[in-house]
């Protein structure tokens, strides 16, 4: 395989102009029933990702192609469902291999909708979850609007990460970038695949697990964060070019979700809606992740006193380490996703958390864009509110696991917290253009 990506991958880069169209039919390929389950798109993906990230194309170029190719991909499963129908069973590849089918078709009846969500980040899923949709009948509004949605978080998941990579290649970066980048990414990597391999085991103190290797990690940068200046200065200046007055307006909008006024409200009217419907414990456990987040976020830029990046026109006065929109908006969808597992097996669980880190993610990340806060900010800001997250799910499942929420409270609690996120972040985007200019 390795020998037959080279060639690819080589082709391309001699042949820079079929980039686009190679990202659209991976894209495809990658979301089309049953041939996504035999090439490796994901490697693929990745390989041409920072491919267009050396120069050949744009961030949103490249993030709008992949999602473009994905939903195409997702559209023609579904109408390959609805054509055939129970048929679809006879068909080769389907009728040799039945298990792939029948695993997708119980997850859909076992999920409904949610499934076309969490399944689009699992492999063997992904390619046949739209053909069943499309089998069983559901209707093609709402599954068209769970496309897009899905598509959207899938495109960037999985092409972020490749033209990153491809773009740090190309630009000249300060010296001492690739190890300081190396040993970061090696220890988040570390901390996810013990996390993810305890929690799939089912082992006992997994939560825990992910608490201490999250504070651990979270001390590492508190010691070594005045020695990572190269990997901020070269990581700032990537995402710095990539601005545009178009992208810019989007950004602004993202990050004021993560506002403190904003998360302050969400995180009141969350704790309140759990309270008010006799959710005891999953309102204790809300409660202390959020609050001790912040209290926690705000001893330690005191502590620190770090001074921000010399990007803004009009300097904010407090200091940056670490982020505190990070921290609050990974600890409040943190703490969703961690109530949306609640009752279902461990790689539900982990799914609904990487669901949880998109808009956590993308708030963090706009951080950066902006010039507000060096990386190492935003990420000390995520490992902070992991590891008090975790922690606080270990201590109120000291004795006993939490319950499930009854499927009725969702529809109480998503819409007035994600209404209210989105009301207060649109309400004050005016002021916030003004403050997010940068300098000619």
């Amino acid at each position: 395989m390795s020998a037959w990506l080279g060639i690819v991958t080589d082709w391309l880069a001699a042949n820079p102009h079929w980039l686009g169209l190679a990202i659209f039919l991976l894209a495809c390929t990658e979301c089309l029933a049953i041939i996504g389950l035999i090439v490796p798109g994901t490697v693929l993906l990745f390989a041409v990702a920072a491919l267009a990230g050396s120069g050949a194309l744009d961030l949103g170029t490249t993030l709008l192609l992949a999602f473009c190719g994905g939903l195409l991909g997702d559209l023609l499963s579904y109408a390959m469902g609805r054509y055939f129908h129970q048929d679809i069973r006879r068909l080769p590849g389907l009728r040799h291999n039945p298990q792939w089918l029948a695993g997708a078709e119980g997850y859909f009846l076992r999920y409904g909708v949610v499934s076309l969500l969490l399944g689009r980040y699992i492999g063997p899923l992904r390619p046949m979850l739209p053909m069943v949709a499309g089998m069983l009948s559901m209707p093609f509004g709402r599954f068209f609007a769970i496309s897009v949605l899905a598509g959207t978080g899938w495109a960037l998941a999985y092409m972020l990460p490749g033209w990153a990579t491809g773009a740090a290649l190309r630009l000249p970066l300060p010296e001492g970038f690739w190890p300081q980048a190396g040993l970061l990414a090696g220890g988040v990597a570390l901390l996810l695949i013990v996390s993810i391999h305890s929690s799939l085991r089912e082992q006992r103190h997994a939560t825990l697990f992910a608490a201490g290797l999250s504070l651990a990690l979270l001390i590492g940068l508190f010691i070594g964060w005045p020695r990572l200046q190269p990997l901020d200065q070269g990581l700032l200046a990537l995402l710095q070019e990539q601005r545009s007055n178009g992208l810019d307006k989007l950004v602004v909008l993202t990050t004021r979700v993560g506002d403190l006024r904003t998360q302050l409200a969400a995180g009141v009217l969350l704790s309140l809606l759990l309270l008010a419907i006799r959710q005891w414990r999953a309102a204790l456990f809300a409660v202390s992740t959020l609050l001790g987040t912040a209290l926690a976020n705000t001893a330690l830029k005191a502590t620190f006193a770090r001074t921000r990046p010399d990007v803004l026109l009009e300097p904010l006065n407090s200091f940056s380490f670490p982020s505190g929109h990070s921290s609050a908006a990974f600890a409040f969808f943190l703490v969703l996703g961690v109530l949306a597992g609640r009752g279902q097996p461990a790689r539900m669980r982990l799914t609904w958390l990487l669901l949880a880190s998109l808009p956590a993610g993308a708030i963090a990340l706009s951080r950066v864009y902006l010039g507000v806060h060096w990386p190492s900010d935003v990420i000390a800001g995520a490992l902070l509110a992991g590891a008090i997250c975790a922690a606080s799910l270990a201590w109120v499942q000291r004795r006993d696991g939490m319950p499930a929420l009854p499927a009725k409270v969702w529809w109480l609690l998503l819409p007035a917290c994600l209404g209210l996120l989105g009301s207060v972040a649109t309400w004050h985007l005016s002021e916030a253009l003004l403050m997010y200019r940068i300098r000619p």
